[in-house]
């Protein structure tokens, strides 16, 4: 990635996946609303700093119809100049046919945001393109669009998603793409042009520990890129809840290597279970209520 001068006023800020939220992800162990809203304000003052637009990749909602409450402080503490496109978490039924059910339009409503024409979840690019000038005498085809894309390897067995680099090659007329939906940041560069994805905002899974959230500031002369990384605080992600859910899971494990061992096809149901039962000495009071679970 290109590194760019200190001083130089940026033309963008880019970013991605808020999935501003209510609830509490199982993970956190500190306030997390309080912290999702002084990344958002971080963010706010930045824009104010530099006065230049916000793009951000989709996900605004971590679903697609906010409270009131949630939609309240959106309206009092986005950036301004913020635009955005839908991801599938903003859509009712993922359908982008519904979007005027959905908090996004709101805002849109409202004022608070402006919904860019595409490239939304689920949509390909064709011939959109934002041209940007910048009030400079250069001039970027970008492109902002919801699309998982990674660097590397695949992210799970199977997955049919494009690399960042066939994004590129496949869509040469994009001097910048920013995508969303992948919470990984990365800059992929091809032939001077730029895909960043710059990830979310916030740390919502225990395999998120290492993740250090950002924004990337985009300058339109160079096409070049900074990131600036968010406030975060030490010690506030807990895999307590997925041990616990191992240990269980070794449980159930074991308990279905013992049926495994222990059934016998010429046995009715019944007759295995109270087999299992007297091998395993599996309380009277347990079973009871299994009895009464086969009956009803």
């Amino acid at each position: 990635m290109k590194r760019t001068k200190q001083h130089r006023k940026p033309d963008a800020i880019l970013c991605s996946d808020f999935h501003l939220r209510e609830d509490t992800p199982v993970c956190r162990t500190d306030d997390y609303q309080m912290v999702q809203w002084k990344k958002v304000e971080f963010i706010r003052h930045l824009q104010m700093k530099y006065d230049c637009g916000v793009y951000h990749a989709g996900d605004l909602f971590h679903h697609w119809k906010p409270s009131p409450n949630l939609l309240s402080k959106a309206i009092l503490l986005l950036p301004q100049k913020f635009h955005t496109i839908y991801g599938q978490h903003d859509l009712p039924q993922h359908n982008f046919e519904l979007r005027h059910k959905s908090g996004i339009h709101t805002l849109q409503v409202d004022g608070t945001l402006e919904v860019l024409d595409e490239c939304h979840w689920g949509q390909e690019p064709e011939e959109y393109s934002m041209r940007f000038a910048a009030g400079t005498p250069y001039t970027r085809d970008m492109l902002v669009w919801h699309k998982m894309t990674y660097q590397g390897k695949k992210l799970w067995p199977g997955q049919t998603d494009p690399t960042a680099s066939k994004l590129l090659k496949k869509y040469p007329q994009f001097d910048l793409i920013v995508t969303g939906d992948n919470h990984k940041p990365f800059v992929e560069e091809y032939e001077g042009r730029l895909l960043v994805n710059p990830g979310s905002m916030m740390r919502s899974t225990a395999d998120q520990i290492d993740h250090t959230p950002r924004v990337y500031l985009w300058y339109a002369d160079t096409n070049t890129v900074k990131p600036v990384y968010l406030p975060i605080e030490q010690d506030v992600i807990s895999r307590e809840h997925i041990d616990r859910t191992g240990k269980r899971d070794d449980r159930i494990d074991a308990f279905i290597s013992k049926l495994d061992n222990d059934w016998e096809a010429e046995m009715s149901f019944t007759e295995n279970l109270e087999r299992f039962a007297k091998t395993n000495q599996v309380r009277q009071s347990v079973m009871d209520i299994v009895y009464k679970s086969i009956e009803s």
